[in-house]
């Protein structure tokens, strides 16, 4: 810029001359400005500095916890509460309809023998594992009943962290003969109701369900108890309903209200073999509504 500022000064000069000699007048001083230096250093200096724009709090942690949180599979303190409604409310409405559904399967159990009962639906989230529990807890209310819960659900498993237990080992230990039954069964604190947990997801659940070692096993187990229920997966998409369900005696299924597809129904009643459904809950339903003979609860 310097360079360029003393060409324009010489080309004034000479142009103030000409017109000096032109004219006869004498050439009037050049007021000679200094030659600009560094501009920006100026402007900085005069320039306030900018006020430092507050950061916005740091939420990302937050929002992460709370996307977790709402994964499938990963449940509130909340819904584990749901689950164990007939511990926590024995009296409760929902507690009376797994009642009338318990007296449902002892009639048809005075006919035919309902030792292994099997629990599920069509996909998660519908309350299998709510209904499973309930039943389980008012059928160990009979006096001088035996009843286990085993929960068969090797991917996704929720009984443990319902009932607040904590396992040593689990069903997926003693189909690998890791521990045997007596070491995984634990006895649910303030009931009589025992229960086989799943402590460890195994790589092969689907094979572990299958084996020859889950089918004695249950039978082992339908001779030590006078019922046995069993949370199975969902139906849809996976092979383990299907495979468990042919073991045992009949099966309870569960469609939540309002939201399960009758198409998803159908689907899942083909897959199990209609003639082995000896109910259905219908869960989410509104308390009085005609929906049928079976358990209604509205949760």
């Amino acid at each position: 810029m310097g360079k360029v500022y003393d060409a324009l000064r010489r080309a004034e000069e000479q142009r103030t001359r000409n017109v000096s000699e032109v004219s006869g007048a004498p050439a009037a001083p050049i007021a000679r400005e200094p030659a600009p230096q560094n501009l920006a250093a100026p402007l900085a200096a005069k320039s306030p500095p900018m006020p430092a724009v507050p950061k916005p709090p740091a939420r990302a942690g937050l929002l992460a916890r709370w996307f977790r949180r709402s994964k499938p599979g990963e449940d509130t303190a909340a819904d584990f509460n749901k689950r164990r409604i007939a511990l926590l409310q024995p009296e409760s409405f929902v507690t009376e309809q797994f009642r009338t559904l318990r007296a449902r399967l002892d009639s048809i159990a005075a006919t035919t023998p309902i030792r292994t009962l099997a629990v599920t639906s069509t996909r998660s989230g519908e309350g299998k594992t709510l209904s499973s529990l309930s039943l389980a807890i008012v059928s160990s209310m009979n006096l001088d009943s035996r009843v286990l819960l085993v929960d068969c659900d090797l991917r996704l498993p929720t009984v443990h962290k319902s009932l607040g237990v904590r396992p040593d080992a689990g069903l997926a230990e003693v189909l690998m003969d890791q521990a045997s039954p007596e070491e995984a069964i634990l006895r649910v604190e303030g009931t009589e109701l025992d229960v086989l947990p799943v402590r460890a997801v195994p790589a092969n659940p689907a094979e572990l369900l299958a084996s020859d070692k889950m089918k004695t096993l249950l039978e082992s187990l339908a001779q030590r108890y006078d019922r046995v229920i069993l949370d199975l997966p969902c139906t849809l998409g996976l092979p383990d309903a299907k495979t468990v369900s042919e073991l045992c005696d009949g099966v309870v299924f569960v469609v939540r209200a309002d939201r399960t597809p009758q198409d998803d129904v159908m689907a899942a009643i083909e897959i199990l073999d209609r003639r082995r459904i000896l109910g259905v809950v219908l869960n989410g339903a509104e308390a009085g509504e005609p929906y049928g003979p079976y358990a209604r609860p509205t949760v």
